[in-house]
């Protein structure tokens, strides 16, 4: 089998599990929404917008580190799956023993009303404890990756939200009906059942990572009690600047939703954009599979002869996918609209333009792989941080004048800067055969398209699936001969 047949291959399967996975949640929103008041339902969003900045800080870039250096050292891969395990296992237990001892003036801080805290101090221990297991998964879950075992890791993946969802409807559905039944069983949970109680989503979701976590025993196994001191320096001088890359791209993805409101955006208009935000997640879908099998095949790679020239490809083919998702998406956003209430659809002038953004930051996790490959991780550090520099700033001026579209304009920027920076730095200390001239074309048709779509023939789904079309043939007239090569090769 070719590199490129096997890449895909194994793309495609964690591109399900993604999709499934992500599609789960989208749809348990409007039933969480449904179940709690939006003052109950801020809990979520303030909890799970914390967690993400956690979760990059434990952890601590171990993650790419640990692909780069199993394949840097191929005679040392047991001391490289230690070394990165025992590391963030050594973080998360400080932040477990940090956040217990500290809940309750973190619950504090989190709590609006006096007669919250002590909600808070339960939610902040869920959360200390599923974020500690979480972090524990890491890198078993890499292993499974770089092993190239993505039926475990879909199959692992998919009981993860199948408990989740499972749990969340017992909690907020069956038992409820149970209680209004009666009977012996419904006396007995009307004894102990709170009623649109936030907290058992949380306990749903760390319930689920301790099965995960449970499944993952035969991987934790294979550790071993050694640690190699000497390969350690080396891991954390190329890992650290990639976890404060990570921490600047959680900065990117979050700060408009947190300053909107501050800097004069009304809460209805706030959740307007909230709202339009989640058609652009299905371009994100596609990104993540993307990165989830495209990273430990770049490591993997990066000894062939030909590896440059796959990366090339693979961009190229990469580019591709997103300007067609890209044009589809926005040609049926008539349809995709309906996922969303009706009172949102007038912030939908927002979404081709968040949407060209996830296609620059799309571009941007593929490029990045050079500075990955060459060991110069201060490079993802500094382009990371003039992404949030930008988006810092730029929110700062123009949401006062323009509202949430300023913060979506600032996004696309903020992105588009960083791919182009990426690319320039990446041909001169690790130069690869892109065929820019074909990657540009791509996008600046994808965009006239999006443009004549949305704007000029006004969402009409007729024209704008017929364009979709017509790109699509044009797509399949210029690939035919490489497609068929690729597919071909043995």
């Amino acid at each position: 089998m070719s590199a490129i047949k096997k890449f895909l291959g194994q793309t495609a399967i964690y591109g399900l599990t993604t999709v499934v996975s992500r599609m789960f949640n989208f749809i348990l929103t409007p039933f969480f929404t449904g179940v709690f008041q939006p003052a109950v339902y801020s809990i979520f969003t303030k909890m799970y917008a914390s967690a993400s900045l956690v979760n990059a800080v434990l952890a601590l870039g171990m993650e790419s580190t640990f692909f780069r250096y199993l394949n840097k050292h191929e005679d040392k891969k047991q001391e490289v799956y230690n070394n990165s395990f025992f590391s963030i296992v050594f973080i998360s237990v400080l932040f477990l023993i940090s956040g217990l001892v500290f809940a309750e003036p973190i619950a504090a801080h989190f709590s609006t009303e006096p007669d919250q805290v002590n909600d808070y101090i339960n939610y902040v221990h869920y959360f200390v404890w599923l974020l500690f297991i979480d972090a524990i998964c890491v890198i078993p879950f890499a292993k499974l990756r770089a092993e190239g075992r993505p039926m475990r890791y879909s199959l692992l993946k998919f009981l993860n939200i199948g408990t989740f969802i499972g749990l969340n409807l017992t909690f907020l559905l069956l038992v409820p009906m149970l209680i209004k039944t009666g009977g012996t069983v419904g006396d007995w949970c009307a004894i102990w059942y709170q009623w649109n109680w936030i907290g058992y989503v949380f306990v749903s979701n760390l319930v689920a990572s301790v099965l995960t976590l449970l499944l993952l025993i035969p991987e934790l196994l294979r550790l071993q009690l050694r640690f190699d001191k000497v390969l350690f320096s080396k891991m954390v001088t190329y890992s650290w600047p990639v976890l404060v890359a990570n921490l600047s791209f959680v900065i990117n993805e979050n700060l408009d939703k947190m300053v909107l409101e501050p800097l004069g955006v009304s809460a209805f208009n706030l959740g307007v954009y909230g709202g339009v935000c989640k058609i652009a997640v299905f371009l994100s879908l596609f990104i993540t599979a993307f990165r989830l099998g495209a990273e430990p095949f770049f490591f993997g790679h990066a000894k062939a002869e030909n590896a440059k020239q796959t990366y090339a490809i693979i961009l190229n083919y990469f580019v591709v996918a997103l300007a067609l998702i890209f044009v589809a998406l926005v040609a049926n956003i008539e349809i995709l609209k309906r996922f969303i209430d009706k009172e949102y659809w007038v912030g939908l002038d927002a979404v081709p333009i968040l949407l060209f953004g996830y296609v620059c930051l799309g571009i941007y996790s593929n490029l990045s792989i050079w500075y990955r490959l060459s060991d110069q991780t201060k490079y993802g550090l500094y382009i990371s941080v003039v992404g949030a520099v930008i988006t810092i700033v730029l929110n700062i001026v123009l949401v006062p004048v323009f509202g949430y579209m300023g913060s979506a304009w600032v996004s696309l920027l903020a992105y588009f800067v960083m791919m182009v920076i990426s690319y320039v730095l990446g041909q001169r200390n690790y130069p690869i055969p892109y065929d820019l001239m074909r990657i540009v074309s791509y996008l600046i048709i994808s965009v006239v398209l999006v443009v004549l779509s949305f704007w000029v023939f006004n969402r009409n789904i007729y024209i704008g699936n017929a364009l979709l079309i017509a790109f699509i043939a044009g797509v399949f007239y210029v690939e035919k001969d490489q497609l068929r090569a690729l597919l071909l090769k043995k």
